[in-house]
Parts: structure tokens; sequence; C-alpha cells
């Protein structure tokens, strides 16, 4: 006899964490706290957190780098500053590929995708895996930054508090946004710079919705880290004045020059990294060889001065007023950009901040130095050059202007060059902007696939151009119509206007009932043609195929036009269709269907990456099988876990 046995439902097991964030958010429900109370509690919370993450950063960068230099001293520079290198590198690569890959590189656009991906969300083993591995790549004394390190840190602890209390997107981003803020503010002690950072940089947009939770939490961030650490410059540099007006044309070429290393920069940083992702070896084994390069530039420089972040070594130098050859000046700017590209490219943990500064520095101090030598009496001091060359190049590669201005600010304590630092800021900003359209953040997310609009309102209208939406099908007249015939015409067709075409069907100009009626009032003669009270050729504003509509609408605006003929673009009195204000308003309707596809797919974008779920578009063509079935024909075709949307 078989005895039945009932089966009994098995609770799934709880996920580590859930009863804290569901006690949490119980909590949150039963008491009714204000919204602003909530968003300032937990930018403050966030700033604490991110200031004692800095610390404990700077901390073990110190740690690592004293053994990195007790093993120089006892196994001697070649083999002690390469086989520390070397051993950091697989101990960075092992981390990044066992537990985080989003650690890898510089890290700040990673934080850029999860706001604009993923809705803020970050795992929360990023902060561990990113300080670790970061204090390891730089105090071995690979060439990068402590900024995109603490960004990511912070970042990642506002989106792990922001989950924690079950937050809307909306407010996970802002989270995010403070804890880079916060990371910047307590790694440079500059609140202010951090604060513009996440609104600039990372958020790409300036709201006083953020604007208040992040200076919030950037200011408890610094005041933590000044708290244990002591309020001290990241750079103590001498307060060099401008001495005359003539050293502003001095400071435009540095500009000039700066957004010409800084896209340098960024080309060359990518291609390396494109060259070892394309190696099938595993990811220590690149990391380790990035870190064994960066290592041999180094010992082929004198001094190893491109090691580490290396702004103690330019603070020094910028005090002693760049007393460098011009030789030594170059080969420390292509050395630390080399150094640079080997140890992010390969893979290991760090910011390019830091490095931007650093070449920026070298640069400034060149141009400071030649404009000293062919002109001692207007460029005096080539260390206020080497100043504004760091924020140049920063800004050139970031496209930050007004982060770089206030954080070579703050780091500082300079505020004597604000003239040539904001005219050589942003003409290197403009100049990088114009030579290669991508930031040094952007930039590894085209990439991958997702561009950013950041820093303005995009007008939709620029999206649609002009020859999805003329009307070809265009009336015209000749240009020798006389007003009896013209008035007949207009008295017809109900129209305003017509283009004027003169005997070789070429475009002559435009003729509107205004004219016409101008024409009347005057009394001119019957005879008169349309080409003598019509808008000539030469003064006649005409669209292209090819562009905007938002343009050309704008063009119409200012002269307050109902119509613009539409020329080839190639020959330009060659009349193909006119541009109506039916035809603006069928672009808008077109253009707001296609802004909302790019939500639903970004949108779809994020639910992928949050559960896992994929979007597949089948573009049915004629003679497919799915062509005039119905579903209920389709459906055995379709996989069972699938959902046909």
């Amino acid at each position: 006899m078989t005895e039945h046995i009932e089966p009994k439902a098995v609770a799934a097991p709880e996920r580590p964490g859930s009863q804290i964030r569901a006690a949490l958010a119980g909590f949150a429900e039963r008491v009714a706290i204000p919204e602003e109370i909530v968003i300032v509690t937990t930018a403050l919370l966030v700033g604490i957190g991110t200031g004692l993450g800095a610390v404990l950063f700077i901390w073990l960068l110190q740690q690592i780098g004293a053994v990195t230099a007790f093993v120089i001293a006892n196994v001697g520079l070649i083999a002690g500053t390469l086989g520390t290198m070397a051993v950091a590198g697989v101990l960075v690569g092992f981390m990044i590929d066992r537990w985080a890959s989003e650690a890898k590189g510089h890290g700040v656009p990673e934080v850029m995708e999860a706001i604009a991906i993923r809705g803020g969300r970050i795992r929360p083993r990023v902060a561990a895996v990113k300080v670790l591995a970061s204090s390891l790549t730089i105090g071995a004394g690979g060439s990068a930054g402590r900024e995109g390190p603490i960004v990511q840190v912070g970042s990642a602890l506002g989106s792990t508090v922001g989950q924690l209390l079950r937050f809307s997107e909306e407010r996970v981003r802002t989270l995010v946004a403070c804890g880079a803020a916060a990371g910047i503010a307590a790694t440079f002690n500059a609140p202010i710079a951090g604060t513009i950072f996440a609104m600039e940089v990372i958020l790409g947009r300036f709201t006083v919705r953020y604007f208040g939770a992040v200076v919030i939490s950037a200011v408890a961030a610094s005041v933590t880290s000044q708290a244990i650490i002591g309020n001290k410059l990241a750079i103590e540099v001498p307060a060099y004045p401008l001495h005359s007006m003539a050293e502003l044309p001095i400071y435009v070429v540095l500009g000039l020059l700066a957004a010409l290393v800084a896209v340098l920069f960024i080309r060359v940083l990518y291609f390396t990294e494109a060259k070892f992702d394309a190696w099938r070896i595993p990811l220590p084994a690149k990391t380790a060889l990035g870190m064994v390069l960066t290592g041999i530039v180094a010992l082929l420089v004198p001094g190893q001065e491109v090691l580490g972040p290396g702004l103690h070594t330019i603070a020094g130098t910028i005090a002693h007023d760049f007393p460098l050859s011009l030789s030594m000046m170059a080969i420390l700017l292509f050395g630390k950009m080399l150094a640079t590209t080997f140890t992010l490219g390969s893979g290991n943990s760090g910011g390019v901040f830091a490095p931007s500064l650093f070449m920026g520095a070298v640069l400034g101090g060149m141009v400071g130095t030649v404009a000293q030598n062919l002109w001692p009496d207007v460029a005096v001091n080539p260390g206020a050059y080497a100043i504004v060359g760091m924020a140049a190049v920063f800004a050139g590669a970031a496209r930050a202007p007004i982060t770089a201005i206030l954080i070579v600010f703050e780091m500082s304590g300079d505020y004597k060059l604000i003239l040539p630092l904001m005219l050589a800021t942003v003409i290197a900003t403009i100049v990088a902007e114009r030579i290669f359209p991508e930031s040094i953040y952007t930039f590894k997310l085209k990439l991958k696939g997702i561009t950013l609009e950041r820093g303005r309102d995009v007008d939709i209208l620029q999206s649609v151009t002009v020859d999805e939406v003329m009307t070809r099908s265009v009336q015209t007249v000749p240009a020798s119509m006389t007003l009896v015939d013209l008035s007949d015409l207009f008295a017809e067709s109900h129209r305003h206007g017509f283009p004027m075409l003169d005997a070789d069907g070429r475009l002559s100009g435009i003729v509107t009932v205004s004219d016409l009626d101008r024409a009347v009032g005057n009394e001119l003669p019957r005879r008169t043609t349309a080409r003598e009270i019509g808008t000539p050729r030469a003064q006649l504003l005409v669209a292209t195929p090819d562009q905007p509509v938002g343009e050309v609408l704008r063009r119409m605006g200012t002269r307050g036009l109902g119509r613009m003929p539409v020329v080839e673009t190639d020959d330009p009195d060659r009349l193909i269709g006119m541009v109506r204000r039916s035809d603006i308003i069928r672009a808008y309707d077109l253009a707001v269907s296609r802004r909302a596809e790019l939500q639903h797919r970004t949108r779809r974008m994020q639910l992928r990456n949050l559960d896992g779920t994929d979007f597949v578009d089948i573009v049915l063509e004629s003679g497919d099988y799915a062509v005039d079935r119905r579903l209920v024909d389709v459906a055995p075709l379709i996989p069972d876990d699938c959902i046909l949307v």
C-alpha cells in the first residue's frame, strides 16, 4: 500500500538585507516624513559615509605606498618597481574579474551609465572592490588619480542607501550625484568643485531640485575628511598674478594647445584600451602587463616622476616657477600620457583627473617657459601658465569648464588668475569639442552604444530634416507674369505666395499676396511683372533638404515668414520644394513620435539591465510566415519563455 503525501509549500529563502529593507520601507510608510527632510537626511548620510570612505581610501594608499617603498629599498629599483607593480596588477585584475567588472578603468563612465540606463542602481560590492583595486593600482605606482575611484565609491554608497530605502529612480539618481560630489569634496577638499562636478559631468544638467541635496552631501563629506586628516590644500602653490593684459594672447595659445593634448589623450587611452580588450588572455594577465609597461615607462623618465597621481610633483615644480628644461617637460608630458594609458587602458583601476592636471601643468610650463624666453617682461612666471594649463587640459578632456575652473581654485587657493583661467579653459573646451565631440567620460559610453545629450535642452525639431516633411509638389509662376494674371491666380488658388522661375526654370525669387496688394496700392501699371514686385533671389532665404527643421523655423521666425523655398544643396538655384507652416506642424508631430520611441527604448534598456529581460525587435517583411496570420497560428513557433509585445 502506497501512502499519499501532500506536497508542502516551501518558502523561498529571503535575500540578505530584505528584512532590513522591508522594515525601513514599513517605517517610512507609517511615519509621514516630509520629502525635503528625507532628501536632506539621506544626502547628509551619504556625505558622511563618503567622507569616511575617502579617509579610508587615502589611508590605504599610504599603507600600500609604504609597502612598495620598502620592497624597492630592499630588492632594488628596477626589480622592486616592476615586481611590485606586476603583483598589484594581478591582484587588481583578479578582483575586478571575479567580483565587480564595473571597477575596471576610471569609474566615472560607469556612474554615468548607471544614471542613464539603470535608474541610478549600482551594486554595493562595487564600492569595496573599487577602493581595494584603486589602492593597489595607485599605491603600487600606477599612473592614475584618486577622483574616479572615490566618485564611484560615493555613488555606490548613495545608490545603496536609495535602494535600501526603496526610493524612486529619481531619488536614487539624486543620491548617486550626492555621492559623486561628496567623493570629490572629501578627496580634494573642494566642496564647491565637487558639487559642480556632479551637476556638470555626472548629471549633465543644473537644477534646483538636485542642487540643495548635492551641496549638503559635499559639505558633509568635506567636513568629515577635514576633521580626521586636517584642512590641507591638495596642491600648495604660490598665488601668481596676471602681470599684464598682453599675456592674454599667450593664454589663448595655451588653450588651443590644451585642446589638442586633451583630444590626443582621449584617443590614445581608448585606442590602447581597445587593443587590450581584443587580446584573448585573462584579465589579471592584462592588468599585470599594463602595470609592468607603466613601470618601464617610469624607469625611462628621470626620477620616475610619472608614477602615481603626480600632484605633489607638480605642486613642487609650480612653487619653484617650473625650473625645468623644455626637453624634460616634453618627456614628462608624453611619459605621463603613456604611463596613464598603459595603467588604465589595460584595465587597472584609477582616475584620469590627476593625470590630466599633471599633463596640463607640464604643458602650461612649456608655454610659459617659451613665452618668458621670447618676452621676459610680459610672461614673468611660467608657474602661472602651469596652473592655468591644469584646468585647460582637464576641461578639454572632460568638457567640464566650470568644474575645471573651480577645482583649480579650491585645490590651489589661488584666485588671482581668474581672467586667463576662464579664457584658456573655455577655449580648450570649445576647440576640443569641435575636434572630437565626445569627452573622456562619454566616449566610453559611446563605444557601448549609449549617447547622452548633456548640459542643454535639445530642440526636438532638430531630429527632423527638411527633406522628410517638405512639400514637393509646388505651384510656381514665371517671373514675367503681369499683375493682372497674378491677381487672378491669387484669387483662384487662395494661396499667399508663389516661387518665381526665370525662363531657364531657375529660382528667381518669390512673390506674395502682400507684394501684390502693395503694388496695387502704389497704382503700378498693369503690365508690371512679378519679378519687379517680388523678393529677388539675392534677398531670399532658402533651405536645403539636409537642414534640421528647427533651424529653418528659427530663420523663418526672424523674418516673420510663412514659407521658405527648398533648393538643392549643390545647386542653390534649383527649386525642389517648399516648407510651409503646415509642414512645420507635421515635423513637430514626427519629432514627438521619435522622442516617445526613444524614451520607450531607454525604458526597455533599463528593464533589461534590472532583471535580465531582453527585448528583440523583429521586422516582418513581405513573404514572411507571420504576415497575415493570426497570433494563434504563430504562437507554436515562439519559445515558451518569450512574451509577444
